[in-house]
């Protein structure tokens, strides 16, 4: 089993319309003090960039020095409402990627790894979408571009009644993608890594389903957790208790899956910027939720941290030479 990291770097507080206009990268700046909190637990993390930090010089700086180190790798992370070509509405309206003309998206994709390709020295071969916004229809232009892996699927993940991805009955395990479904193994290239999510409870797949499609989804979800039915698990250090992560990593290391893959935003690193963490105390428990949960996963489950490319390599090597086929 091996465990990723991947980190979506991008501007202070993106859940705010005024800091979306206003950009700042305060977090950024400070990425050094969380990656040596990576270092000491041998994390690998994957840093997926927005095309506006990738044009702040001061971030792009900050991006190299981490990049040198040669413990964590620099890939993309595609944010639709600001990467041109758009407009100030769109930055407004924070639109899902999968809702842009394809040719849009297309051009949008060509300048964010363009960016990145200009700060750092290197394309990226790694990405995600910006609010999970990833479509199928997606998948050539990423393979044209030279990307490998895909991360931006999580099973049961629902939002289709806000015009989003319904990637409900996604699988857990990585899987190549299809050029006409994002939920289902296909023939391209390109890697999904999903990112590790389960409920917390055995159901069957086709009541778990059910579960995600909820009719008035988000209050009926938020009455299912309270009355401590059903939830879903993350990986995600803001969303879940540490008890829940590591119950959903043991649960995943029994099943025999080959990943666990972990997500946060960069801004939720620091005090105030995002919807969490909003005092030092709240960022304190913050990192000691993932530092024990990194000592739980090293030790107990004996996952090998690795990058994105990292496992993919592993992934999709010859049997007996670190394959999982």
């Amino acid at each position: 089993m091996h465990l990723l990291v991947g980190i979506d770097t991008e501007g202070d507080n993106q859940w705010d319309a005024a800091a979306r206009a206003n950009q700042r990268f305060e977090n950024i700046y400070a990425l050094p003090r969380l990656h040596a909190l990576f270092a000491r637990h041998g994390v690998r993390p994957t840093y997926v960039v927005t095309h506006p930090v990738a044009a702040d010089p001061r971030s792009a700086d900050v991006l190299r020095g981490l990049k040198a180190r040669g413990d964590c790798e620099i890939g993309a992370h595609h944010h639709a409402w600001e990467t041109p070509p758009c407009t100030p509405e769109d930055v407004k309206r924070h639109p899902y990627a999968s809702s842009l003309p394809l040719a849009q998206f297309e051009q949008q994709l060509a300048a964010l790894t363009a960016s990145i390709h200009a700060a750092v020295g290197e394309r990226p071969v790694s990405y995600r979408s910006g609010r999970f916004g990833f479509s199928a229809a997606h998948v050539a232009a990423l393979e044209r571009l030279g990307y490998q892996i895909e991360s931006s699927v999580a099973p049961l993940f629902y939002e289709a009644h806000k015009n989003g991805p319904d990637f409900v009955e996604a699988p857990l395990r990585p899987y190549f993608l299809a050029y006409d479904s994002a939920t289902s193994p296909g023939t391209s290239q390109v890697l999904e890594v999903p990112v590790s999510a389960a409920l917390n409870r055995q159901l069957p797949r086709r009541v778990q389903f059910l579960y995600a499609r909820a009719p008035r989804n988000y209050t009926t979800k938020r009455v299912l957790r309270k009355l401590g039915l059903a939830y879903v698990r993350w990986l995600r250090p803001s969303y879940s208790s540490l008890e829940d992560m590591i119950a959903l990593a043991s649960q995943l290391s029994r099943a025999g899956e080959p990943v666990l893959n972990l997500l946060f935003h960069s801004s939720e690193a620091i005090v105030g910027g995002s919807p969490y963490n909003r005092t030092e105390a709240e960022l304190s428990a913050f990192c000691d939720r993932l530092e024990r949960f990194f000592d739980f996963a090293t030790t107990t489950l004996d996952a090998r941290p690795a990058t994105f490319t990292e496992f993919r390599r592993a992934y999709v090597a010859p049997a007996g030479e670190g394959s999982w086929a």
